[in-house]
């Protein structure tokens, strides 16, 4: 059975009133009963008083006789029983038997109670009569002494049968009241009850999604203060809700424009949401399905993952059914992930046509530029020292573009991993040192210091020796270009399961706005200085991907005017 508060409120009221009735029966008996018994004590104590003396003449004459004659007559008269006990114990007279049958009193708790001086009192059946008793006895003083006992008794049946009349009437009294009051409970309950019950029905109303409900109760307490709260959070609800539903569908339609791909998952993958880019890429509904089986592409499950573990944004390339996309991951706070799929096949498509086109020329310019370098070396001897200034421009230029040329066939071939590196033990303490002396008269001719700080026993590892001599020369020869004066840090040591080198520089520095693009091709940050230092712009786009083809990684740090520092992390294994 459902416990309702209309229930609790009138099982308490029920519980209190019959707790109440009960006790006041119980005392109102309780007292009444002790209130007749005290009542009678005093009446048959002043029976005594009152006999007292014409007692006295009986016993100094010694007439037991005419005292038993006396006692009879006074306790027919009063209605009372009258027993007189010498100090013995022996009954002297009693109203109501003979005194020579009786048996010996001394043992009574009255009399031994009235010997010691006290008016006795007790309760108790008696065997004389043969029914329940009140008795009272007094002690008989004759000359200062006790001589005896009078003892005035009642019996008891009477009295409780008045005080049974009176317990039921009691009774009926308060089953009367306890019926009221119930019913008044049951009235007030259905007050407080009738008002909660209609604010209940007014919620369930709500929570399925009736917003214009509203309850109005007549009446001046807290109950009509907390409707009138309910029907401002009603209207405060409905507001809101209007105005979620306002901003759900400009999202929905926020989203539907997007051009790129969206899709929102849970925490174990099952996709929740996902835009018409989106369902265009996959051609299927892909709502409440999981992700890997959607995309069956191992990328974006390793994306998941990192994203999940790290619980921030990241960013991958990926491929899926010949187009390309960046898939960049955002964490929410309710454990949702969102991804946006950004179709970059196009943009694919072009940087292939470049470096096609970029490989092409090269090709096509390698062998006109080897011919004029060599025309030039062979006119060198041949034309005089005024006309040699002109030469040297030519022949410093072809260079140049020699350069230019050999360095776009490495990156194109290392961008389409034509190039496979030699992996073998190598010993980068003694590749770092074969580069500085290759830089030997360009340093001290700029007047640099170099500090050199490689970890002692440094482990050694698996690697492409050329490969990784052209990364250190890229690097320092960009340190002495772009360092006017200072110093060339190099310190190489173990750190965890890598090995942590860096090249650091104290020149002009690179704007924190440019770090983001200097590993791309032909990216210089001031092109004026950098033509007159005669750069390409692929040095450390070549670096970058040497190091990739190691499984390692290269960071960059830099503060305009204080210089710059790279920190490459190559595998030990």
């Amino acid at each position: 059975m459902k416990r309702t508060i209309l229930n609790r409120i009138f099982g308490g009221y029920l519980l209190i009133i019959l707790s109440l009735s009960f006790f006041i029966i119980v005392i109102s008996f309780v007292t009444i009963r002790s209130y007749y018994l005290d009542t009678f004590t005093e009446e048959l104590k002043n029976i005594g008083v009152a006999i007292q003396s014409q007692v006295i003449e009986y016993v100094n004459r010694k007439d037991y006789k005419g005292l038993d004659r006396f006692v009879k007559n006074i306790g027919k008269n009063v209605n009372r029983r009258v027993t007189i006990i010498n100090k013995e114990g022996v009954v002297l007279a009693d109203s109501k038997k003979d005194p020579e049958t009786m048996e010996n009193h001394s043992t009574r708790p009255e009399v031994i109670q009235a010997y010691s001086g006290q008016v006795g009192k007790s309760i108790r059946f008696s065997t004389t009569v043969k029914e329940k008793m009140l008795y009272v006895a007094l002690p008989l003083y004759i000359k200062g002494s006790i001589k005896g006992v009078i003892r005035v008794s009642l019996f008891l049946n009477n009295m409780n049968l008045f005080l049974k009349r009176l317990n039921f009437r009691i009774f009926q009294i308060s089953i009367v009241f306890i019926v009221l009051s119930l019913l008044g409970a049951l009235f007030f309950s259905r007050t407080i009850i009738n008002p909660i019950k209609a604010l209940v029905d007014a919620s369930k109303k709500i929570a399925s999604g009736e917003f214009d409900v509203r309850v109005f109760l007549k009446r001046d307490d807290e109950l009509m203060e907390l409707a009138k709260s309910f029907n401002l959070m009603a209207e405060k609800i409905k507001s809101l809700i209007s105005s979620l539903e306002s901003q759900k569908e400009e999202l929905n339609n926020i989203i539907s424009s997007i051009q790129e791909g969206l899709i929102m998952v849970d925490d174990d993958g099952k996709i929740l949401l996902c835009n018409k880019s989106f369902k265009r890429y996959i051609s299927e509904d892909v709502e409440g399905k999981e992700l890997h089986s959607v995309l069956r592409i191992p990328e974006i499950g390793e994306l998941l993952r990192e994203i999940k573990n790290k619980q921030r944004g990241l960013s991958g390339e990926m491929e899926y059914k010949g187009r390309h996309f960046i898939v960049g991951g955002s964490y929410l706070k309710n454990n949702k992930i969102i991804f946006v799929f950004h179709d970059i096949s196009e943009m694919k498509k072009l940087e292939k046509i470049k470096r096609d086109f970029a490989v092409n020329v090269s090709h096509e310019l390698r062998t006109p530029l080897t011919a004029i370098k060599g025309y030039v070396e062979t006119l060198e001897e041949e034309i005089d020292e005024k006309k040699k200034g002109y030469l040297n421009i030519i022949k410093r230029n072809t260079d140049r573009l020699i350069n230019i040329v050999q360095d776009l066939l490495i990156i194109s071939e290392l961008e389409n991993r034509e190039i496979k590196p030699e992996m073998k033990v190598v010993n980068l303490k003694e590749i770092i040192e074969n580069t500085l002396s290759i830089f030997g008269q360009k340093i001290e001719k700029k007047g640099l210091m170099i500090e050199k700080h490689i970890q002692e026993k440094l482990p050694s590892i698996k690697g492409d020796s050329f490969m990784l001599e052209q990364v250190f020369i890229n690097l320092i020869d960009n340190a002495i270009k772009y360092t006017e004066s200072g110093k060339i840090k190099i310190s190489a040591k173990k750190e965890d399961n890598y090995i942590k080198i860096e090249v650091e520089d104290t020149g002009i520095g690179i704007p924190e706005k440019n770090l983001p693009r200097i590993f791309e091709r032909f990216y210089v940050v001031d092109k004026s200085r950098s033509r007159k230092m005669g750069g390409t712009g692929l040095g450390l786009s070549i670096v970058k991907h040497v190091i990739l083809l190691h499984n390692g990684r290269i960071d960059v740090e830099s503060k305009v005017g204080k210089g710059t520092k790279f920190i490459i992390h190559l595998p030990i294994s």
